[in-house]
């Protein structure tokens, strides 16, 4: 039955799947299933809050069904990467590439499903809090661009899919009858100009756990509906006949969309088989889409997808050739030439010594401590260098097997993994691999309990992490993350402190880390930064975390209870510009619909510095300034 307690048990199910389930899955698939994991699994307080609220109402109850529905359709894609099926033994390149095809596909209806669900979500049914919202919010934005990645698709065929799901879920008899396989015949009846359509359905029924009658059911109307659009029974002119019809249709120059006509085969891209409008070559001498192949690359694959052969760079080259050839052929057919996407045409260019990186990586595993501890150092200083080395690094594995040393009793080896991985992180693409490699775990650990530098570093660390939306969720619900940082703001070294300090503001953007942070105790070392006027930039940074702090309810009580008011006057009074403009900020934060702060703050004198700033301040200082002296003017009437 479809219930809220359902939902939660498939989240709870998708979110335990981790990289070593999917070890067996070939790529793109093993990263598609791990990405969509971490998505479901934010959704785990949005099930939580819809079963606490009940699904009484009619419509509550209609959107629960929408939502398992698409839950189990990622559960089954998920299963895919879990389970993969045996390649055939004869498999050739072309079949790995129509796997890739397919799944990606599958995992396109999926993402799209999921989205479509969250955007249904009736709010007046649920008691959804801010913070929930939030991140449904974060995933939906996260879910289309997941559908960005996989490339053009026409959506109408997923909604027709969708629509007939709703109605066979919401008209299915309560016995458990099986469906009745179709006759060959029936699937047979279907034109071969509708294969390409049949194959789209088979591929989402499958998905969505349908049976072979209920795709006949869905591919028969879909062509029907196709049919009744490509031959509309519009009435004729009577002084028009049906040969002039055609020579005005002919002759009236309307433009028309590549898959009106048959596309010549050199035109398409080998992956997402449309027309290319950015065609590159790599070094096998394969043209592909950009966006295709680079989508192919960043998944992790060193192999042209048409060729299986290794890639000796990733230089990515455009084929000026073959773009001047397309452009030509869409003039010549009256085809709406394809838009170039947002690109300055340069390749990638890939340096250093890949041999001996390989090397380094190697000695990662060694039994020799001194090795591990001598490879890491190296591996460190050659990330720092150069994006090149970056990319170089991350392909030949050594993301994984820093990880593991994260774990190493050797301080100073757990040290130099640390500071690995986050001069790895500076490539965005390599975030990623990381969080998927399961660090976060590892990095909170030398966070708590490594050297001081190996501490700093792993602050830096979820920094730099965190600058990926999803992550900063990630990072935050992961036992010890925030209250390791607390403690090293509080008792760490001054490098320590301004790690910790960066790294919270970065994780407190995100509404639930706010109360995590302040449960944490965070404002115990905010408060001591504020009185703090030996080290440069500790007043910034802590007024820089109060200022997201005080935006959430709860931390805002908590922020007036720790006796933060008189400190920001007089900031107020003393402070320099920029600590000025923020200190009055966080007193508006905290006065508006408070009228016991507002009339603390009267008490403390705060109309004197608040004037003065009001005529001197920046421009948001003086707003800032002006609206709490309103304010104050209003209580004294009252």
């Amino acid at each position: 039955m479809a219930t809220a307690e359902a939902a939660a048990e498939i989240v709870r199910e998708i979110a335990a799947v981790g990289a070593a389930d999917l070890a067996a899955a070939a790529e793109p698939l093993r990263t598609d299933c791990l990405r969509l994991a971490r998505k479901v699994s934010l959704l785990s307080h949005l099930v939580a809050e819809v079963a606490d609220a009940g699904e009484g109402d009619a419509a509550a109850a209609a959107w629960v069904r929408e939502l398992v529905r698409a839950l189990e359709a990622a559960r089954r894609f998920v299963a895919l990467g879990r389970t993969p099926a045996p390649a055939p033994a004869a498999a050739g390149a072309s079949d790995q590439d129509a796997i890739c095809k397919n799944t990606a596909l599958q995992f396109k209806y999926v993402t799209w499903q999921l989205q479509a669900a969250l955007a249904n979500l009736p709010h007046s049914c649920f008691q959804i809090s801010d913070e929930v919202q939030e991140e449904v919010d974060l995933v939906r934005a996260q879910l289309r661009r997941e559908m960005e990645k996989k490339g053009g698709f026409d959506v109408t065929v997923f909604i027709k899919v969708h629509d007939i799901l709703a109605q066979i879920d919401n008209t299915a008899p309560q016995s458990q009858q099986p469906h009745q396989q179709p006759e060959q015949s029936q699937m047979e009846k279907f034109s071969n100009d509708h294969l390409e359509l049949q194959n789209v359905v088979s591929l989402v029924s499958e998905i969505s756990g349908l049976s072979k009658s209920d795709m006949t059911k869905i591919t028969s109307e879909l062509i029907e509906g196709l049919q009744n659009v490509e031959t509309p029974e519009s009435p004729k002119p009577d002084n028009v006949d049906s040969q002039s019809s055609d020579e005005t249709k002919s002759s009236s120059g309307e433009v028309k969309k590549p898959d009106s006509v048959a596309i010549p085969e050199d035109f398409r891209c080998p992956i997402s088989l449309e027309l290319m409008r950015d065609p590159v070559i790599v070094s096998t001498g394969q043209t592909y889409e950009r966006a295709f192949i680079q989508r192919w690359i960043d998944c992790g694959n060193r192999t042209c997808p048409k060729t299986q052969q290794k890639l000796q760079n990733l230089a990515l080259t455009p084929n000026y050739v073959l773009r001047s050839l397309i452009l030509q052929w869409c003039e010549e057919k009256g085809i709406e030439p394809p838009s170039r996407s947002k690109s300055d045409g340069s390749p990638l260019e890939v340096g250093g010594n890949r041999l001996a990186i390989e090397a380094l990586v190697r000695n990662l595993s060694s039994s020799s401590l001194d090795e591990r501890k001598s490879a890491a150092a190296e591996i460190r200083s050659l990330a720092k260098k150069s994006t090149d080395n970056r990319i170089l690094l991350a392909e030949s594995s050594a993301i994984p097997a820093l990880v593991k040393l994260l774990s190493s009793k050797d301080l100073k080896t757990q040290e130099h993994a640390v500071t690995a991985l986050l001069n790895l992180s500076i490539y965005d693409q390599n975030k990623e691999l990381i969080v998927v490699a399961g660090a976060i775990v590892p990095i909170i650990q030398v966070l708590r309990m490594g050297s001081m530098e190996g501490r700093e570093n792993a602050a830096a660390a979820i920094f730099s992490l965190s600058l990926i939306d999803d992550n900063k969720i990630m990072i935050g619900s992961t036992p010890g993350a925030i209250e390791a940082l607390v403690e090293l703001l509080q008792s760490g070294s001054s490098r320590g402190k301004k790690d910790a300090a960066t790294a919270l503001f970065n994780l407190c953007i995100y509404q639930a880390n706010k109360v995590r942070a302040v449960r944490a105790g965070i404002l115990v070392p905010l408060i001591r930064m504020l009185q703090d006027s030996s080290r440069n930039g500790a007043v910034d940074e802590a007024l820089t975390i109060l200022s997201v702090l005080v935006s959430h309810h709860e931390c805002k009580t908590a922020i007036s209870k720790a006796h933060a008011i008189p400190l920001l006057i007089d900031l107020l009074r003393s402070g320099q510009a920029r600590n000025k403009e923020n200190a009055a900020a966080i007193l508006l934060a905290l006065c508006k619909k408070d009228t016991e702060n507002l009339a603390c703050i009267g008490r403390l004198g705060a109309q004197i510095p608040l004037t003065e700033l009001a005529k001197t301040g920046t421009d948001r200082a003086k707003r800032k300034a002006t609206s709490l002296l309103e304010h104050l003017s209003k209580l004294q009437v009252l």
